[in-house]
C-alpha cells in the first residue's frame, strides 16, 4: 500500500473514531452525569441584549443577507425547473438570477414611466390638490393655541439646516443602500448554487447526536420560508388584480399601475390598509366623488379582511402557527431595529425562531409561547 493510501486510511479511521460513540468504561462504581446548572436570569438578559445590539448595529449586513435568503427561496423552483431541463446547476442559477434582474428592471422602468406621465398630468388637477392641502393646513393650525402674553418679547431660535447638510446625509444613505443592493445578485447566486453544501455543512457543525434534529429543523425552516414567499406572492397578485379591475371600472387615472401598487401595499402588516388606500385616493383627487371614494375604501378594506381571514390561514397558517400577540410584538421589535425592511422580515424571522425553539428541549416553552 502506498504512503498516500496509508494517510487516507488514517484519516478515515480518525473520522470514524471521532464520530463513533465511545464504549462505556467498566468500573465498579457507576459515575453519575453532572447535574446541569441552571443559568441565572441576568446572563440570559445580557445575552438577549447583546444579540439585539448586534442586530441593531449590523442592520445593513444582516438585512441584506436575509433578503438574499428570501430571494433565493423564490428562485429555487425556477432553478429546479431548469435543472430538470438538463442544464448545469451553475447555469440554471445564473439564468434564474438574470430573470429576477430583468423583472426588477422592468418594474423600475415601468414605474418610472408611469410616474413621469403622472407628473406631466399633475397640473390638470393641481388646483384640487392645493385646495385639499390648504384646507388641511388651516384645520391643523386651528388646533394650535398661542398665548400672546408668553410669546411677547420671545425670540424663537431654530437650528439652521442647509441644503448641503441634507444632500450630504442623503448621499451617504443612498450610497450605502446601493452598495448593499449590489451584493444581492451575487449572494442569491451563490446561495442557489451552494444550497446543498451549505445545508450539509451547517448540519455538520452540530454534535453527532444532534445532527438529525438540526437537519429536520433546517428543512422545516426552508419549507416555512418558501410557503411564506409563495403565499404572499399569490395573495398580492390576487388583491392587485381585483383592485385593478375595480379602479378601472371607476375610471381612475393610471388604474393599471395604482391597482397593483395598492394590492401589494396591502400585504404590509397592520399599516397595509392605510398604505393601500393612499395611491387610489391621491390619484383620484378631482376625478372621484364621495361615492367613488367609498367604493375604494370598501374594496381595499374588504380585500384586506379576505386576505387576513381566508387567504393567509389557507396558504400560511399551517407553516407559521404564530399567535397574534407574538406577531405584533415581532413587528414592533424588528420595525424598531431595522425600520421598513424589519417589518417585511419580522414574520419569517419569528417563524424560524419558533421552529428552532420547538426542536430545542430547553427552549420549547418559548416556542409554546409564540405558538397558537
Amino acid at each position: 500500500m502506498s504512503g498516500r493510501g496509508i494517510h487516507e486510511l488514517d484519516y478515515d479511521i480518525a473520522m470514524a473514531v471521532d464520530e463513533a460513540p465511545l464504549p462505556a468504561a467498566h468500573h465498579s462504581e457507576v459515575a453519575l452525569p453532572p447535574k446541569a446548572q441552571k443559568s441565572h436570569w441576568a446572563f440570559t438578559a445580557i445575552g438577549i441584549a447583546v444579540i439585539l445590539g448586534l442586530c441593531y448595529w449590523g442592520e445593513l449586513v444582516l438585512s441584506v443577507m436575509l433578503a438574499s435568503v428570501l430571494l433565493a427561496f423564490i428562485l429555487a423552483p425556477v432553478m429546479d425547473l431548469l435543472i430538470r431541463m438538463r442544464l448545469p446547476r451553475g447555469l440554471a442559477a445564473a439564468i434564474a438570477v438574470l430573470l429576477l434582474l430583468t423583472v426588477v428592471n422592468g418594474v423600475i422602468y415601468y414605474s418610472y414611466n408611469q410616474a413621469s406621465a403622472f407628473l406631466q398630468d399633475l397640473p390638470k388637477y393641481a388646483d384640487r390638490i392645493r385646495e385639499e392641502v390648504t384646507r388641511f393646513r388651516k384645520q391643523a393650525e386651528s388646533f394650535r393655541v398661542l398665548n400672546s402674553e408668553q410669546e411677547k418679547n420671545v425670540v424663537n431660535v431654530y437650528p439652521a439646516t442647509t441644503w448641503t447638510d441634507i444632500l450630504t446625509e442623503s448621499f451617504g444613505s443612498v450610497t450605502q443602500a446601493l452598495l448593499a443592493a449590489s451584493f444581492l445578485p451575487f449572494l442569491v447566486y451563490f446561495m442557489l448554487t451552494w444550497q446543498h453544501h451549505v445545508r450539509s455543512a451547517t448540519v455538520m457543525l452540530f454534535r453527532l447526536e444532534n445532527r438529525h434534529t438540526a437537519y429536520v429543523t433546517l428543512g422545516l425552516i426552508s419549507a416555512m420560508i418558501r410557503s411564506f414567499m409563495v403565499g404572499n406572492l399569490l395573495i398580492g397578485l390576487f388583491m392587485a388584480t381585483v383592485s385593478t379591475a375595480v379602479f378601472g371600472i371607476l375610471h381612475l387615472p393610471f388604474f393599471y399601475f395604482v391597482g397593483f401598487m395598492s394590492g401589494f401595499l396591502s400585504l404590509v402588516p397592520y399599516m397595509g390598509v392605510l398604505l393601500a388606500m393612499a395611491p387610489p385616493i391621491f390619484v383620484g383627487l378631482g376625478h372621484m366623488n364621495s361615492g367613488d371614494v367609498l367604493v375604494v375604501v370598501v374594496t381595499v378594506l374588504g380585500l384586506h379582511l379576505i386576505a387576513l381571514n381566508v387567504l393567509y390561514p389557507k396558504f400560511l397558517g399551517n407553516r407559521l402557527q404564530l399567535n397574534p400577540l407574538a406577531v405584533t410584538m415581532a413587528l414592533l421589535l424588528w420595525g424598531w431595529l431595522w425600520g421598513a425592511i424589519g417589518l417585511l422580515l419580522a414574520i419569517p424571522i419569528t417563524g424560524a425562531m419558533k421552529i428552532v425553539f420547538d426542536h430545542v428541549e430547553s427552549l420549547k416553552p418559548y416556542g409554546t409561547w409564540l405558538g397558537e
